[in-house]
């Protein structure tokens, strides 16, 4: 099992990249996936994500405890950014 600081990462990082785009089946079923992640493996109720100048503050509720986090924008960003720099690179199939 990831630490749940690893799962909010790779959730909130691919959450992103599904967002800008819907019709990208495996960054919505990523995404997907680590969200249940949390829920079934973290116990986590509910997720809030606070975008700052240079940070994204996520905070996170459990049944038992909540959790902050903190992760610098162009660490979350970098799966985004490559993906709207060079967007032949990343082909969305049917």
């Amino acid at each position: 099992m990831k630490s749940l600081q690893d799962v909010v990462y790779n959730w909130l990082s691919i959450q992103l990249v599904a967002d800008a785009r819907p019709d990208d089946q495996a960054a919505v079923e990523t995404a997907a996936f680590f969200k249940q992640m949390l829920e079934k493996e973290h116990n986590v109720t509910s997720i809030h994500v606070d975008k700052r100048e240079d940070m994204y503050s996520v905070r996170v509720q459990k049944k038992e405890e909540d959790r902050s986090f903190r992760f610098p924008v162009e660490l979350i960003e970098c799966i985004y950014d490559q993906i709207h720099e060079e967007p032949e690179k990343f082909t969305i199939y049917s």
